[in-house]
């Protein structure tokens, strides 16, 4: 007789107790395809459940089936998982690790403490390494995370004491609890000439937001960050309170563009002609989004027409590109979602929204072709990485020239022209218009100016050129250099390594199409004859050796 062997641990039903397998022919394994009683000697046929085997025993060995077995025990030689591992201290090196990766990301992204009381959370860590030992949600809020959050304090801080000027921005929000926040923003450029950015703070503002207020709030953060000697400048949205904060904060103060063109559209889509037709688009957009059965309708004429299967945009009041966008895609999908409603499924059930008249697809037209210069303009400003003030003067001075009237234009578009450009008309005055200008100067793109007159285009070369001979007399005062001996320090051409060439950034193209001959890639000219630019370049740039030599020397 064969000898029967003992079923595998896997096996953990209480019948393996009375049940085997015999060892395959050479003993190469078990054999499963039958079980064998160890009573009896019985062939069983087993096919993965054990219906079959507890039948058996309960005709055959009923008394040993009610009398209690002794349960399969493990090898005692075999170690378990909880055999050969340990917790691993909370001070230990690799217990710090995985703290701090967990805080890392609880901070990016921006989860709440709770997630490390989450059974999934906890499931993963264990996997990962079931040695660590999760801190406590208490743990992670009162000492990890202002552990983390003091380290890159100073790190911050390091990192601005080496920045001459610094730039803030600041923007005061409302949560959805519906608690009032302010958080300001520093901007920097490093030494390897690369734009830097740090959020400095967020918090709670529950006192009143008024220009008072908002000011202590920006000199308490000066001071925190030692920012007071940096000369800030300080971009904020175009409310009053942020201008008169500014004002008593002492600091050079600029409005974002971006809303500023948020401003200037809103105002042109609250011309009556232009809210009558948004709120008749929006009610059809609304209808569809909601409607199950008007969304599948849609689609299936959407097939029939061979139009883009898209759906319906609804505008968003925040943001005026939003209601732009709403129109184009109804004008996109307008067979569709006429043919949509005269349906029958719908006929039946909305009789109150209606296609729009012919007049009104007309009018719709004429808003998106009008609106299309203050799309691209805030499309520029929003996908910019680095957006800088220099670009700010001539979209501003474009716009308000896209935007004059014209005898083709219909009253419509005249009612949107006149409301852009008397909103544009009274932002960036005096100061702000000034140093506007200088900034695009020294822009290679706009060094031009050809949206100014030329009185005040020279006025602004002049101060350029004023500065550099300032920061040439420092930097020669501090490097105590001889005038005149500078070309005696100047390295051979050959000994100077060949570095790499600059990488070439691409271009914008909604910014050169909107500009025109105001943005150019390359050297910027103005488009005059050939003989009037001759005479304009030299007497423009006649001084422009000194100039250069200065900026060189200040950026050196």
């Amino acid at each position: 007789m064969s000898k029967i062997l003992e079923a595998p641990l896997s096996l953990k039903a209480d019948v393996w107790t009375h049940f085997g397998f015999k060892a395959k022919e050479g003993n190469q394994g078990i054999d499963k395809t039958n079980a064998i009683c160890k009573h009896c000697q019985a062939s069983i046929r087993y096919t993965g459940n054990t219906t079959n085997l507890r039948s058996h025993l309960q005709r055959h060995h009923a008394d040993k089936l009610a009398s209690p077995q002794p349960k399969k025990t493990r090898d005692p030689t075999q170690n378990t998982l909880d055999n050969t591992t340990s917790k691993l201290p909370s001070n230990s090196v690799r217990a710090q690790k995985i703290t701090e990766s967990v805080v890392h990301y609880i901070c990016k992204g921006l989860c709440p403490y709770s997630v490390v009381e989450n059974t999934g959370f906890r499931f993963m860590i264990n996997t990962l390494d079931p040695r660590y030992v999760i801190p406590t949600r208490s743990y992670m809020t009162d000492k990890a995370v202002p552990r983390i959050y003091d380290k890159v304090k100073d790190d911050v801080k390091s990192a601005l004491s080496s920045a001459p000027r610094v730039a803030l921005t600041c923007d005061g929000w409302t949560s959805r609890a519906t608690e009032a926040f302010v958080t300001i923003t520093c901007h920097y450029v490093d030494e390897e000439w690369e734009l830097m950015s740090h959020v400095l703070q967020t918090r709670a503002m529950h006192e009143s937001h008024t220009g008072s207020n908002i000011a202590e709030l920006l000199k308490a953060v000066l001071e925190e960050w030692d920012l007071v000697s940096k000369d800030p400048a300080i971009v904020t949205d175009n409310a009053a309170n942020m201008s008169v904060a500014a004002e008593l904060a002492g600091m050079l103060h600029f409005r974002c563009f971006a809303h500023t063109l948020n401003l200037a559209s809103q105002r042109a889509l609250k011309v009556p002609a232009v809210a009558r037709l948004l709120g008749r688009v929006r009610r059809i957009s609304t209808f569809f989004k909601r409607s199950t059965t008007a969304s599948h309708v849609l689609r299936q004429k959407q097939k029939l027409l061979e139009l883009p299967e898209h759906k319906l945009i609804t505008d968003v009041v925040t943001r005026w590109n939003s209601a732009h966008d709403m129109l184009e895609r109804f004008l996109e999908q307008q067979p569709a979602v006429s043919a949509a409603l005269l349906s029958n499924e719908l006929r039946k059930t909305e009789k109150e929204v209606c296609t729009l008249y012919e007049s009104d697809i007309t009018s719709a037209e004429e808003i998106v072709d009008a609106m299309k210069p203050m799309k691209i303009a805030t499309l520029v400003m929003s996908k910019e990485s680095s957006p800088t003030l220099s670009v700010v003067a001539p979209l501003h001075a474009q716009l308000i020239q896209d935007f004059q009237e014209s005898r083709a234009d219909s009253e419509i578009v005249k009612e949107i022209k006149a409301a852009i450009c008397q909103d544009l008309s009274k932002r960036y005055m005096d100061q702000q218009k000034e140093t506007m200008y200088v900034c695009s100067a020294l822009d290679p793109r706009f060094k031009a100016l050809p949206f100014l007159p030329d009185d005040e285009r020279e006025e602004i070369y002049l101060r350029i050129t004023a500065e550099a001979r300032r920061i040439q007399e420092l930097f020669q005062e501090e490097a105590k250099v001889i005038p005149g001996e500078e070309d005696n320090h100047v390295e051979d051409k050959d000994d100077i390594p060949a570095s790499p060439p600059p990488k070439k950034k691409k271009d914008l193209c909604c910014l050169a199409d909107l500009l025109g001959s105001t943005y150019s890639a390359g050297p910027a000219v103005r488009h005059r004859t050939t003989q009037a630019q001759a005479e304009e370049e030299m007497s423009r740039y006649k001084e422009a050796p000194p100039l250069a030599f200065s900026l060189r020397q200040a950026i050196s």
